[in-house]
């Protein structure tokens, strides 16, 4: 018997109201021009394994390229948090060894206090983990500053079966493919340096996203998805 292979997909719910609502709110948000009053900022997380060596692996020669024991050692998890402005090329990834609310509210709330210091309110896209809430703020700070942090946020949810729609998953993607891949990390200050120094040669170049899919493509590609009248 021939085995077949599985391809895992983030498959949305057919005629599901909830579901068009929020990613026209979304694609709407993406199509605003450049606000530096009020810029777009999308932000997602990644889990992380890392993993050290139990030997020194061989360097490469020009017969050979480096070896590494097939042998390794588990030292626990961390998760990256990934910001990014589309329009304007900005990302950040930083790195904490968990990702609970009070985790996700300092993060986010570094970041108003640093780039956005002077910038009176973000819009800030992001998936509705039950992490990123108001009150995850009031959880991380006195009522008197959560409040001042949550009154600069206008959130925008993602759909659920719709994480697809966020920049920020995007650029995980490929910050896993080009810096993490195939790599053996020991410990989070690796980990941290490594994704800082590549969000930097990133901005470097500031490659903005050029984002095509509008509401009015969305009603035509996904027409499934929205309910009959």
């Amino acid at each position: 018997m021939t085995k077949r292979k599985i391809e895992y997909w983030v498959i949305p719910p057919d005629a599901d109201g909830e579901f068009v609502a929020h990613m026209e709110e979304v694609l709407e948000t993406y199509e605003k021009a450049y606000d530096p009053d009020c810029p777009v900022v999308c932000m997602d997380e990644q889990p992380v394994q890392l993993i050290g060596e139990t030997r020194v692996p061989i360097p490469s020669t020009q017969a050979h390229p480096t070896r590494v024991d097939y042998e390794y050692e588990r030292r626990g998890t961390a998760s990256i948090f990934m910001f990014a402005e589309p329009l304007s090329g900005f990302r950040e990834a930083t790195a904490r060894p968990r990702r609970t609310k009070v985790d996700w509210a300092h993060e986010v709330a570094r970041l108003l206090d640093t780039r956005y210091a002077e910038t009176p309110r973000i819009t800030l896209v992001c998936d509705n983990l039950n992490t990123h809430t108001k009150g995850a703020f009031y959880e991380a700070f006195f009522p008197e500053k959560a409040r001042d942090y949550v009154r600069r946020i206008n959130f925008v949810y993602t759909p659920k079966h719709g994480s697809w729609l966020n920049v920020a998953e995007c650029e995980l993607s490929c910050l896993t493919s080009q810096c993490l891949r195939d790599r053996r990390i020991a410990d989070i200050a690796i980990l941290q340096s490594e994704i800082a120094a590549r969000a930097a040669r990133t901005n470097a170049k500031q490659r903005a996203v050029d984002w095509q899919f509008t509401i009015e493509k969305a009603r035509i590609k996904l027409k499934r998805l929205y309910p009959k009248i």
